[in-house]
């Protein structure tokens, strides 16, 4: 009897010495330095930053504001420029220039508005791949009165605003929708004896490809 209580004690001993020694590698291994970090969230980079180039098309409604011309057309361009994301804010630059085929006639003058471009600010707020932003800044473009053969082109300079919206639908393209008007300020035309300008609602669509 005494011998089966000595080995039991033994056992016991034995087993017990076992535990406390795996309990002691694994305070050594892992909780004596404290629990494993957790993972470290990288963001992922803002989807707009960056520099873009694309083209757009469109039409545009306007009017003479020296007289009663209208002339209205389609135009179209390019345009590039560059956006910074902070957060859901993104602000940018942008410039484009655009051909257009806007000419109307009243009596014996005909304008038209072979070109014009502008350069701008843009501001607005992303939904992940929603932009919608409000535009503003410079505009210039050609205005070319003609008259019984004779023609009188002039550049002029004035302001341009607007709202808009870019849908990106791949990592490096989208799609935008975009409304601007533009003054463009009177300059005097010796065939009218008159100063003429240009006022325009513009509506265009386009694609830029961001790098």
């Amino acid at each position: 009897m005494k011998k089966w209580h000595a080995g039991l004690l033994g056992l016991t001993l034995t087993s017990t010495l076992a535990l406390s020694a795996n309990a002691a590698d694994v305070y050594r291994g892992g909780l004596k330095d404290g629990p494993p970090p957790p993972p470290v969230y990288v963001a992922p980079p803002p989807l707009w930053t960056g520099f873009y180039i694309g083209v757009n098309g469109g039409w545009g409604w306007n009017a003479d504001d020296g007289g009663d011309l209208n002339p209205s057309g389609g135009f179209g361009g390019g345009q590039i420029g560059y956006n910074w994301q902070f957060g859901q804010i993104v602000i940018g630059a942008e410039t484009d220039i655009q051909g257009s085929g806007a000419d109307d006639t009243f009596a014996p003058w005909k304008f038209s508005n072979p070109w014009f471009g502008t350069l701008r600010g843009r501001a607005g707020f992303a939904l992940n791949n929603i932009l919608v932003y409000g535009t503003a800044g410079l505009a210039y473009g050609g205005i070319t009165g003609e008259l019984v053969g004779l023609d009188e082109s002039k550049t002029h300079v004035g302001w341009t605003a607007g709202l808009g919206m870019e849908v990106g639908f791949t990592p490096n393209w989208s799609a935008k929708v975009e409304y601007l008007y533009m003054d463009l300020s009177d300059r005097a035309y010796s065939i009218t004896g008159a100063s003429n300008g240009l006022e325009a609602s513009m509506l265009r669509f386009g694609v830029n490809y961001h790098f």
